[in-house]
């Protein structure tokens, strides 16, 4: 029997990814109303250094320049997100016409340079006015951000044929009002949480419902929510299932119970809430109906997941899943996250597996200590490593389950939420003094994957 070879499919879509709040900056213009975090980050002690996103990266106004930097590269797409505060000021009601203005410009320049847009509806940037009202709490929700993804598709989708509705709900769930971590920084009850879960994930149904129905050409619709990936130790069959048992589990912890894959896609891909989370979290529960689950299962086209690190498992001899401690001076990114390369091929693998749904790796990248050097470039050799790695085990799985692209992150250096500016994760340096752009050694080096679709890594 001949042996697959191994190679990326040959339409596959290589990109880069950014979201609204962390690049745009202009907060305060052309009629954009608030959202969360433009409330958060004024409060003291609450993000590195007293940072902000008021100017960012400022791509409001240098949204061309930076999309020549996307030509440069090479990059066949751009996954970025609209601000439903800046299009929508109250979060409903009266649309902002600058606002609409600006993505369509976006939008133009992008196509004018052969960059096929993918828009993310929702990256975090909860509309105040909204949050006032009880935000994700209120069920009303449901409504508003269908609204939202009407005025979406009625505005854009003539040029714009692929979406994805909400970005992370574990983050913006579990960080925002579990742990405290983000924006708003509340730290709600359980049950609160499980009701705001609840509302967001019929609010994506309904913004399915709503692109569907408005949208001017047949659409590519998803979803990304991201993970940890539970990877085995060994190749061997039982260490393989205790990973996907464990990818797969609920938290033990009830108090970080969001960090989970099934919670958030067995009801939107397969139609129910995981029963071992119906009986362990139980008491925390709302009301959930039929109408609710159809509602939440309206059908996508494809399956977003961000995905940058993962923890190894075996079987153990009491038959139990059981982690793999790591070894000591284990590889680790600047922002201290673990470089774990296998959960590129064993993430996607085990979606597709549970899932059958054509996949997208929506977010993958890495923070690295990047400086301008003594002859003006920026050398980040660590970056060019991770994503060697990484790459070479999504390649392996894209020669055995449907994915459709990839999406660096991030395109640029940016507002890295609670770290401030403190960690880089661009494939283009930020000078946030002077806002000057430089392409990073790993810009280059991605641009000749990209050309040779991934052939030479």
């Amino acid at each position: 029997m001949a042996k697959t070879e191994v190679k990326f499919p040959e339409n596959f879509v290589w990109g880069a990814a950014t979201s609204a709040y962390q690049i745009e900056g202009a907060v305060t213009e052309d009629g954009k109303g608030e959202h969360i975090w433009d409330v958060y980050t004024k409060e003291p002690g609450k993000i590195y250094s007293g940072h902000t996103g008021e100017v960012a990266c400022d791509h409001y106004h240098r949204y061309k320049e930076d999309v020549q930097l996307m030509k440069a590269i090479g990059l066949k797409a751009y996954r970025f997100s609209i601000d439903w505060s800046r299009v929508l000021p109250e979060g409903y009601g009266r649309v902002n016409e600058k606002a609409i203005a600006f993505y369509n410009a976006l939008i133009d320049e992008l196509l004018e340079n052969e960059i096929e847009p993918y828009i993310t509806l929702y990256h975090w940037e909860l509309p105040y006015e909204i949050y006032k009202r009880g935000g994700w709490m209120n069920p009303q929700i449901v409504e508003w951000f269908g609204e939202y993804a009407k005025l979406v598709a009625e505005r854009f989708t003539d040029r714009v044929t692929h979406f994805f509705t909400l970005n992370e709900p574990q983050c913006f769930v579990g960080l925002g009002f579990l742990t405290g971590e983000h924006a708003p920084g509340v730290k709600a009850p359980l049950r609160d949480t499980f009701e705001m879960a609840h509302n967001a994930l019929k609010a994506h149904g309904r913004a399915v419902q709503m692109l569907r129905a408005y949208g001017k050409q047949k659409l590519t619709i998803g979803y990304a929510p991201t993970s940890s990936v539970c990877y085995p130790e060994t190749n061997r069959p039982e260490d393989i299932e205790a990973a996907r048992q464990m990818y797969f589990s609920m938290q033990e912890d009830d108090s970080n119970w969001t960090w989970n894959v099934a919670w958030w896609s067995d009801p939107v891909l397969l139609g129910h809430y995981p029963e071992e989370g119906l009986v362990r979290y139980e008491k925390y529960l709302p009301k959930i109906t039929d109408a609710d689950m159809k509602l939440i299962s309206e059908p996508i086209d494809v399956y977003g997941q961000n995905i940058y690190n993962g923890c190894a498992y075996r079987m153990g001899e009491n038959g139990k899943p059981e982690a793999v401690q790591r070894y000591e001076g284990f590889p680790k990114t600047a922002i201290q996250w673990p470089v774990t390369p296998e959960c590129l091929y064993w993430g996607p693998k085990f979606l597709y597996e549970r899932y059958q749904k054509p996949i997208y790796i929506t977010e993958n990248g890495l923070s690295c200590h990047d400086v301008i050097s003594l002859d003006g470039k920026v050398h980040d050799p660590n970056r060019i490593d991770f994503l060697g790695r990484y790459l070479h085990e999504l390649k392996r799985a894209a020669t055995e389950v449907d994915i459709r692209g990839y999406f660096q992150w991030s395109l640029m250096d940016n507002f890295e939420w609670a770290k401030g500016y403190s960690d880089r994760f661009g494939l283009v340096y930020v000078d946030y003094r002077n806002q000057q752009r430089i392409l990073k050694d790993s810009a280059y080096w991605y641009k000749h994957v990209i050309k040779t679709n991934g052939e030479e890594i």
